[in-house]
């Protein structure tokens, strides 16, 4: 089944965490790839150090959403996907979640046409999370499952900074 967390609300790549957490409960093998982000949130300490079913990586550099992306970003997410698909090929992992998959195509820093070719060869035992802002409607059509975290109001807009272990 392919899954998308998408939309302007908080709570997407924590819902795939919760997932993840869930699947590693009843033994399974996840891998938990991570677009444009380059800094590891405090998640990524958790799993990495806590739960081995779960293999992380990391598929960018720094932000760049206030700024244009440089070739870097650009390298960055596009060795990113090439990754995912011999990781997907190997029939390894009984869960991926390929958190903000949907921010690096909005930015164009990967073809829509070869995330859409790589869906078709995901094993039929593997669930294959997607999240980000932004989900184009191609890759909706073709989701299994497709929720929508929408803002209806939110503590920023209060000057409330990002706070570790909430935000990052």
């Amino acid at each position: 089944m392919i899954h998308i967390y998408t939309g302007n609300g908080k709570g997407k790549t924590t819902a795939a965490l919760g997932l993840s957490v869930r699947a590693a409960g009843a033994g399974k093998k996840i891998f938990f790839g991570q677009f444009v982000k380059g800094m590891a949130y405090s998640e990524v300490k958790l799993i990495t150090e806590q739960i081995p079913q779960i293999d992380h990586q990391l598929f960018g550099r720094k932000c760049f959403i206030k700024r244009d992306p440089e070739p870097e970003d650009y390298k960055a997410a596009q060795e990113g996907l090439l990754t995912v698909k011999e990781l997907i090929k190997s029939g390894k992992y009984d869960l991926m979640v390929l958190d903000e998959l949907n921010i690096a195509l909005y930015y164009q820093l990967i073809k829509l046409e070869e995330v859409l070719a790589m869906l078709d060869e995901v094993p039929e035992n593997t669930e294959l999370v997607i999240t980000g802002r932004y989900a184009p409607p191609e890759l909706i059509k073709k989701a299994d499952l497709v929720t929508e975290m929408k803002e209806v109001s939110h503590y920023y807009q209060k000057d409330v900074k990002a706070r570790k272990g909430i935000e990052f």
